[in-house]
């Protein structure tokens, strides 16, 4: 069998006990990556003489999303130097690619913050715990990643006003339960690290365990069950009184400006707003070579109605619709999302990637890091009425869909937290790439962990900075506002 790429089946009998030689090999390329990319030199972040300016790049990235949204998404991230760091994915990225790297590959999430991970469900109804946000997903170093979720548990515990010691035990925690986990993956069994995944009793027991140790009181318990309480009434049919009414006795969704905005509200012109449903039909029949499943449950739906939202921070910008259809009956209805999916902002600093288009790219990349992933997860290719050809994703909206709220997180919640994001973005490493040669990369010392601790601190003084210069630009006018926006229409 060893012309197939399987071991020798000789090398197995004569040593039951010893590790393939293959795993041997792994871990040792891992080892090798501390010459090109010492662990040491992994922090803190000092910017070049050269660093691109931070309103320049934001400024570049608006170029190609809808001009009457951009002022929102920039209005959004001027809150805290948190929010503006969720939205500055770009800016980190450009960092990230002018110091070496260990060239040990993964599928990055591409946008690891602790704002993306939380709880959803699965298709065998189970609630478990993963990344939710793949937007940025690129083939990449794995410890980019791991310095964009440390840096946000920096900059969170900055804004949220917690001690030196209490950012850095958060921070700390991030990279040490990444480090335990990837551990535990690359000395597992093969199948056991594949299908490991971490569910909303597990969290519990986690939880629960942790605060009997310390032996103090915590409210981190309660606020984990009222999430997962959330979390499970988030399902459709809460997302379908919330946003659907009857209206001369056809299903539409609310109008809710400028977050929700029916279609034909922004083509009134009928035939542009046929044009629209048509190419939306379009697309939620092709996409459907895409789902995972032959026979699939989207062959029952049919097409009701459809508007335009806006989400999130980073994303705010890129045009996203919110579709309605129905099964049986009017009762029976399902809401998805289709999303347009532009290049990652890793893209251009690391070279084409191999997906034939950028929605591929999005769904490729969860299904690769998800323990599980949405079952409507999809992609396709439209152009629109406007003549402009985008790149779509399709997903369900809302089906047992929780997270964390970092502004009313304790330091003693943070840090607890901050290890279970840890380790579940090393599960998600663990599939995508070879967990053998990153657990060789960061052995069993504590000099990664320094240096990554080293950098979030310092990446989080950058923020701040870019943040400063940031509102700086809003106040003088060189990047627009809701108001601004406003007085040009």
């Amino acid at each position: 069998m060893a012309g197939h790429g399987f071991p020798d089946e000789r090398d197995e009998l004569a040593a039951p006990d010893a590790v393939a030689p293959e795993f041997v090999t792994r871990r040792s390329r891992g080892r090798d990556a501390r010459v090109r990319a010492p662990r040491s030199r992994q922090g803190p972040w000092r910017p070049g003489a050269h660093r691109a300016d931070p309103v320049t790049l934001l400024e570049g990235q608006a170029a190609t999303r809808d001009r009457d949204i951009v002022p929102l998404r920039y209005e959004r991230m001027s809150t805290s130097p948190f929010a503006f760091f969720r939205g500055a994915a770009l800016l980190m990225a450009s960092d990230l690619a002018t110091a070496p790297h260990t060239g040990v590959t993964v599928q990055l999430c591409g946008d690891a913050h602790l704002s993306n991970f939380g709880l959803f469900g699965t298709p065998e109804r189970r609630l478990i715990f993963d990344m939710n946000d793949f937007d940025e997903t690129f083939p990449g170093p794995f410890e980019w990643d791991l310095k964009r979720l440390a840096t946000s548990f920096a900059v969170a515990g900055r804004h949220r006003g917690f001690s030196e010691d209490e950012i850095d035990t958060s921070v700390r925690a991030s990279v040490a339960g990444y480090r335990s986990a990837m551990r535990h993956a690359a000395d597992a069994h093969v199948l056991d690290a594949w299908y490991d995944r971490f569910d909303a009793e597990d969290a519990r027991r986690r939880i629960r365990a942790e605060r009997d140790r310390r032996r103090a009181d915590d409210d981190t318990v309660a606020r984990l069950d009222a999430v997962v309480k959330k979390a499970r009434k988030r399902d459709r049919m809460r997302s379908f009184a919330k946003l659907v009414e009857i209206v001369d006795g056809q299903l539409r969704i609310i109008a809710n400006p400028p977050l929700v905005t029916p279609v034909e509200d922004l083509l009134p012109e009928p035939g542009l707003l046929r044009d629209e449903v048509s190419i939306m039909r379009e697309l939620l029949s092709a996409y459907r070579t895409t789902l995972r499943e032959e026979r699939h449950p989207l062959s029952e739906y049919r097409y009701r109605h459809m508007a335009r939202t806006v989400g999130g921070i980073g994303s705010v910008g890129t045009r996203a619709w919110v579709i309605l259809l129905s099964g049986r009956d009017d009762s029976d209805p399902l809401l998805l999302q289709a999303k347009t999916a532009q290049p990652s902002v890793f893209e251009r600093f690391l070279g084409a990637g191999s997906h034939r288009s950028e929605g591929e790219r999005v769904v490729r990349g969860q299904r690769m890091m998800q323990a599980a992933s949405d079952i409507f997860l999809g992609w396709h290719q439209v152009t629109g009425a406007d003549g402009v050809t985008r790149d779509f994703y399709v997903r369900q909206l809302h089906d047992w869909k929780g997270g964390i709220d970092p502004d009313t997180m304790t330091p003693r919640g943070a840090a607890l937290y901050a290890r279970i994001c840890g380790e579940t973005l090393a599960r998600g490493h663990a599939r995508s790439g070879d967990r053998v040669e990153i657990a060789g990369y960061l052995g069993r010392g504590r000099a990664f962990e320094e240096a990554i601790c080293a950098f979030a601190d310092t990446y989080a003084e950058q923020n701040e900075q870019d943040f400063a210069t940031f509102r700086a630009a809003l106040a003088g006018g060189r990047l627009p506002t809701m108001s601004s926006g406003e007085r040009e229409t």
